[in-house]
């Protein structure tokens, strides 16, 4: 006979979980606002046991003796303190190591993530708007959204330049408060003309502010650092994440300094924790370890850009970044060959990033990091397999 004691409990339970449910349910169509409902969390692939090749992070883990130096810095750390909110002995390294000029100070954020987000929070006077070219990095709309502000995206031209016409009359018929040149761009690869992001400089005037975006610098190796007192406009942010820090995410920004005051005024106290501002300082007395890191990979770049365009079927577009976007596809497929390989690289353990449909002009493109040699072998052989399979 079935047991009914058992049967009930699990009636009750199910009751009680879809009262519960509903309660939830009313709550967040209650408080939360629509278009924080609508929206979709930022996407992180589970990779667990791939080769992870998605995120833009370098792939050498810290020599032995600079383990040993970081730990004895870390082991001295107060951790029942806040840290020191001016952060004057970290910001100082910053400057020091990474050219900001004299007379600029630094604002820091937890990861370039979170200025993007107190630079949207402190312009978010209404009507104001976004302005980027697209496709871009994707925080940027979000952010925008998150702080009620109107996103406005300009299509590149389809060889992943910008389209400086468009940019120009977007201003003028938009006037943003913002404007983002990621500089080079994620997800292409590519550095924008310097005469294009000039133009768009003097055109934006007193109206608003152009960030660019310098997150990948130590791999581009030009920069717009230098010119912040050219342009009072302009902020220029970055970094450590793709240096070979993205566990500690620490993001840092410059601009004018009146500029700079207020941005400081929406960041959150003791934003950056002790073991951030310890590891950073530590590992910054030794930066010719991540400057021979990107000078590896660099080189790594070179070769791997070269080999994957010896396949049948893959494009490869110019990077100035640690990863390569490439486009496969075959003219007897359809739209969809992008998501057919990418599966087919995921069935033998390689991670990369489909970014096919983030954008028109991104069709049947994955985005694919620059590793180790081991590692960017194990790909190109993955992607022989993945491609021959897709065809079939």
């Amino acid at each position: 006979m079935p047991n009914v004691s058992n049967s009930t409990n699990e009636f009750a339970t199910n009751i009680a979980t879809n009262i519960v449910t509903n309660i939830v349910t009313n709550i967040v169509n209650k408080i939360i606002r629509p278009d924080v409902q609508a929206l979709h969390a930022y996407p992180v692939q589970d990779a667990k046991g791939f080769i992870k090749l998605d995120a833009m992070e370098n792939p050498f883990l810290l020599p032995p003796e600079l383990q040993d130096a970081l730990a004895q810095r870390i082991a001295k750390t107060a951790l029942n303190r806040y840290p020191v909110p001016s952060y004057a002995a970290l910001k100082t390294s910053l400057s020091t190591h990474f050219g900001v000029p004299e007379g600029f100070e630094l604002s820091l954020g937890n990861g370039s993530d979170e200025l993007i987000s107190m630079i949207s929070i402190a312009c978010a006077k209404p009507g104001a708007k976004v302005l980027a070219p697209m496709p871009g990095f994707v925080m940027y709309e979000l952010a925008a959204k998150l702080a009620h502000m109107e996103f406005v995206g300009v299509p590149l031209n389809p060889d992943f330049t910008l389209d400086r016409a468009a940019m120009l009359a977007a201003i003028v018929e938009h006037r943003p408060a913002m404007i983002y040149l990621a500089y080079p761009n994620n997800p292409t690869g590519g550095l924008y003309d310097v005469a294009d992001m000039e133009a768009i400089l003097h055109a934006v005037g007193d109206t608003g502010i152009v960030i660019v975006d310098e997150a990948y610098q130590p791999f581009a190796q030009v920069s717009m650092m230098a010119r912040l007192p050219e342009f009072s406009n302009m902020v220029v942010m970055r970094t450590v994440s793709k240096l070979g820090l993205a566990g500690v995410r620490l993001g840092y920004m410059s601009c004018a300094p009146a500029l700079l005051q207020e941005f400081e005024k929406v960041r959150p106290p003791y934003n950056i924790n002790v073991l951030t501002e310890a590891a950073v300082l530590c590992l910054l007395e030794h930066a010719e370890v991540f400057e021979q890191q990107a000078a590896q990979l660099r080189a790594n770049r070179r070769e791997l850009a070269i080999q994957l365009s010896a396949l049948s079927g893959v494009e490869v577009f110019p990077s100035s970044t640690n990863f390569l976007l490439i486009r496969v596809n075959h003219p007897d497929k359809k739209d969809d060959f992008g998501d057919q390989v990418f599966i087919k690289l995921r069935e033998q353990k390689i991670l990369v990033k489909n970014v096919g449909r983030m954008h028109y002009l991104l069709k049947n493109c994955l985005r694919v990091n620059v590793s180790t040699l081991e590692e960017n072998a194990a790909l190109l052989k993955a992607l022989q397999c993945g491609l021959g399979d897709a065809l079939k």
